[in-house]
């Protein structure tokens, strides 16, 4: 099931450098800080589903509420004057980093488990080879 998301950003990615189109300057703020609420939810829905909790209406309804605050907040940061997009910006920088070491450390947890588990069946199948003693 995480494979759509991880396979869609990769589609997304390849259909990006090919297609040569241009983002208009009035619209780059939001759709800066859309992308950067797309991937903060792709990182946390792949967290998620790596921990045993992932829910795909949850991370469906996540994925277009952050993007549709994000933009929101562009907007009312250029209505009143002030540069929400760089505090946005910050905030899904950090919520990414976050995610992405939590998924690093669930890997390396789980690669030491399944070495542990490894090890532990190569023992238990060397006592079973060795000789009885009668």
């Amino acid at each position: 099931m995480i494979l759509i998301p991880i396979l869609a950003l990769i589609v997304g990615v390849l259909l990006g450098a090919v297609v040569s189109a241009q983002v208009p300057l009035a619209m780059a703020p939001y759709v800066s800080v859309a992308v950067l609420a797309g991937l903060d939810s792709i990182c946390g829905g792949s967290r998620s589903y790596l921990e045993g909790k992932f829910q795909q209406d949850i991370f469906v309804s996540g994925f277009l509420f952050n993007i549709l605050v994000a933009i929101f907040f562009v907007w009312l940061g250029i209505g009143i004057g002030m540069n929400l997009m760089l505090a946005a910006g910050i905030v899904f920088g950090m919520r990414i980093f976050t995610n992405l070491s939590l998924i690093r450390r669930l890997f390396l947890s789980r690669m030491a488990e399944q070495r542990k588990r490894q090890v532990l069946v190569r023992d238990a199948s060397a006592e079973n080879d060795s000789p009885q003693e009668a």
